[in-house]
C-alpha cells in the first residue's frame, strides 16, 4: 500500500510540477508579447497620422501599460550543469556581439542573425546556418534552447518593423521631393 501511495503521489505531484512550470513560462512569453506589442504601437508609423493631442494621450497610455506590465515578474530557473552554463553564456554573447553591431550594419546583422535563427530551428532554413553558434546551442538546457530561439524570432521580428519604418520614411521623403520639385517646375 504504501509503494501504490508513493508511486500514485510522485506521478501526480510531477505531472503538477510540470504544468506549473509550463504555465509560468507560457506566462513569461505572455509578458514579452505585451510588451513588444506596446513597443511597436508606439512607434508604428500611424502615430505619425494622428493629432497631437491624440497620440500624447495615447503614449501615455502605452507608457502606464508597459510600467504595469513591467511590475508583474515571473521567473522560471533552469537546472543547468556547468557545461550547460558555460553553453548558455557562449550563444548569449555571440548574440549580443551581433546586437551591440546592428546599427553599425544593418543588413549584415540581419543575415547573422538570421544563421544563427537557422542553427535554432528543425525547418530547412532559406540561408546559411552558423555551424559553431549550432553547437554551442546544442550544448544549452533544452528550455535555454528554447528561449534562445524566442530571443531570435523577437530581434528578427523587430528588424523587419524597423526597415519597414525605414522604407516608409524614405519613400515619404522621396514623395516629398517630388512634390516639391514639381512645384519647382
Amino acid at each position: 500500500l504504501s509503494k501504490i501511495f508513493e508511486n500514485t503521489l510522485f506521478g501526480l505531484t510531477t505531472r503538477r510540477v510540470e504544468a506549473f512550470r509550463d504555465a509560468a513560462s507560457a506566462m513569461e512569453q505572455e509578458k514579452e508579447t505585451l510588451l513588444e506589442m506596446i513597443h511597436n504601437i508606439q512607434n508604428s508609423q500611424d502615430m505619425r497620422h494622428i493629432s497631437e493631442g491624440e497620440r500624447e494621450e495615447l503614449n501615455l497610455t502605452a507608457n502606464r501599460l508597459m510600467g504595469r506590465t513591467l511590475t508583474v515578474e515571473v521567473s522560471v530557473e533552469t537546472i543547468r550543469n556547468a557545461q550547460q552554463q558555460e553553453s548558455l553564456l557562449h550563444a548569449t554573447k555571440m548574440i549580443d556581439e551581433i546586437v551591440n553591431k546592428l546599427l553599425d550594419d544593418l543588413e549584415d546583422a540581419k543575415i547573422r542573425l538570421l544563421s544563427l535563427y537557422g542553427a535554432c530551428t528543425s525547418d530547412v532554413p532559406a540561408g546559411p546556418i552558423d555551424q559553431k553558434f549550432q553547437s554551442v546551442v546544442i550544448g544549452c538546457a533544452i528550455e535555454d534552447q528554447k528561449k534562445i530561439k524566442r530571443r531570435l524570432e523577437t530581434l528578427l521580428r523587430n528588424l523587419e518593423n524597423s526597415e519597414k519604418s525605414i522604407t516608409l520614411l524614405e519613400h515619404q521623403k522621396s514623395s516629398l521631393r517630388q512634390s516639391c520639385n514639381t512645384k519647382q517646375d
